[in-house]
């Protein structure tokens, strides 16, 4: 399997699966004397997380990470103070699979022969053979994001330090659509949601708050307690705070579920989602990713371009359509509708439009990057659907038995913001190097 890595300067390759011991994330090309905790990186993975609201599968994994590389042990001498601090070399995100028992398995051991249509199942099993890692459809499952999450998290600290901003939020679900909103104002709400989020979080609070695990365990140690935690998953469920959706939308100024800056928009949202699983179906959506503060310039032409190493976010599971600005839009338009026409104000360029989305001929302009992806309903549904046996290629037909979400959308977003830090981190490495060389060059 070749398909599981990305990047040039900032390389992340990712493993493992669904139902095994768990899933990795390895990082290279970013910088020493960082300073990181699994703290901070969970609290990017509890947004993706299952079984966290109504919207999402009741599978009860709480996706704690251990970082196994790459951090200093101790400090390099007596009172350096650079104990956890990144050292340059290539980083290890553990993320151990807690929820996997054996009825869980014995599940999908039952429908296995029939592959559920919208997965990879089928294809994967005549590309690997009987071997295929079918339970809980493996690396095809949407588990594998929580890697993206975790190494896009680093990207994303990184790029805070050189002035870049990236956040995504929930733009539509079932048909309901939020309103355009300014973009500064849409990262701040995403980040009341994430405070909330964190606050009200069980596992974040007990595991991390209270220091059950912490930075100066060793991995052992740390392990250790994980195999105590997956025996106390319900109980430590049980303390998430009992707050009601007014409360949230009081304190934090969002809503209790969605991710979407606008507070009505996301609760249309709900109820319409809620509306068609309760006929057995599921929902799509669309996600928009923004980023504020790329350097005019930032990318390369033809076959790297920016936009087209965003579009590489087709890779996330359950994506069929990644736009960029206007996008499909386009096509409606006429050239001088479409052109971001410019001025110049008080020194700067400034646009009249952003319908490029931030980036021309495969380079930043200098505006907020702005994409957006088109997420398909969950392929798991409990309507009966025609399949076969893939073994005797005999007609069947299948209603799935197996835990699932009622939309992907809610718990994409994440994913598709730290997918986004990704592939800016990659470009700005190279960014940077290329204008020092180029400015020495004009030198007087």
């Amino acid at each position: 399997m070749i398909g599981c890595h990305i990047g040039r300067m900032f390389q992340v390759t990712v493993a493992g699966g669904s139902y095994q011991e768990g899933l990795t994330a390895v990082l290279q090309g970013h910088p020493p004397a960082m300073p990181l905790t699994e703290q901070e990186i969970y609290g990017d993975l509890l947004l993706r997380k299952p079984g966290a609201d109504e919207l999402s599968s009741p599978r009860k994994e709480p996706d704690l990470p251990i970082i196994y590389t790459g951090l200093n042990a101790e400090d390099t001498i007596e009172n350096a103070g650079n104990k956890n601090h990144t050292n340059g070399t290539p980083l290890t995100i553990l993320i151990p699979n807690l929820d996997r028992h054996f009825v869980h398995v014995k599940q999908y051991q039952d429908t296995n022969r029939t592959p559920r249509p919208g997965h990879a199942s089928w294809a994967s099993f005549v590309k690997y053979g009987p071997d295929d890692d079918s339970i809980g459809a493996g690396i095809f499952s949407g588990r594998y994001t929580s890697t993206i999450v975790a190494a896009g998290y680093v990207a994303k600290k990184v790029l805070k330090k050189c002035g870049i901003s990236v956040f995504a939020y929930v733009k539509e679900i079932a048909g309901v659509r939020c309103p355009d909103i300014d973009h500064n104002k849409a990262f701040q709400q995403t980040e009341n949601y994430k405070k909330m989020r964190c606050d009200l979080d069980p596992f974040y609070q007990e595991i991390y708050v209270k220091g059950r695990v912490n930075m100066n365990m060793r991995f052992l140690e740390k392990a250790a307690i994980f195999a105590q935690i997956e025996k106390e998953i319900d109980s430590i469920r049980d303390k998430t705070p009992k707050i009601t959706a007014k409360q949230v939308k009081d304190k934090y100024g969002v809503h209790h579920i969605v991710n979407c800056p606008d507070v009505d928009a996301a609760q249309a949202m709900t109820d319409a989602c809620n509306k068609i699983s309760a006929a057995g179906d599921s929902a799509g959506g669309l996600v928009e990713v923004v980023a504020l503060g790329v350097p005019t310039g930032l990318g390369e032409p033809v076959f790297y371009k920016l936009d087209a190493e965003l579009g590489r976010m087709l890779g996330i599971g359950a994506v069929k359509a990644v736009e960029v600005g206007a996008g499909m839009a386009v096509k409606d338009m006429t050239g001088f509708q479409d052109n971001d026409q410019m001025q110049a104000k008080n020194g700067k360029v400034v646009f009249d439009s952003n319908n490029a989305g931030g980036i021309t001929g495969g380079l930043a302009t200098g505006q907020p990057i702005v994409v957006r992806l088109a997420v398909k309903p969950t392929p798991t549904i409990a309507k009966p659907q025609h399949t076969i046996d893939k073994y005797t290629l005999e007609n069947k037909q299948l209603a799935a038995i197996t835990r699932r979400d009622p939309t992907i959308t809610a718990r994409i977003w994440p994913v598709a913001e730290n997918y986004t830090a990704i592939v800016l981190l990659d470009h700005l490495l190279a960014h940077f190097g290329y204008q020092h060389i180029k400015d020495l060059h004009y030198a007087k």
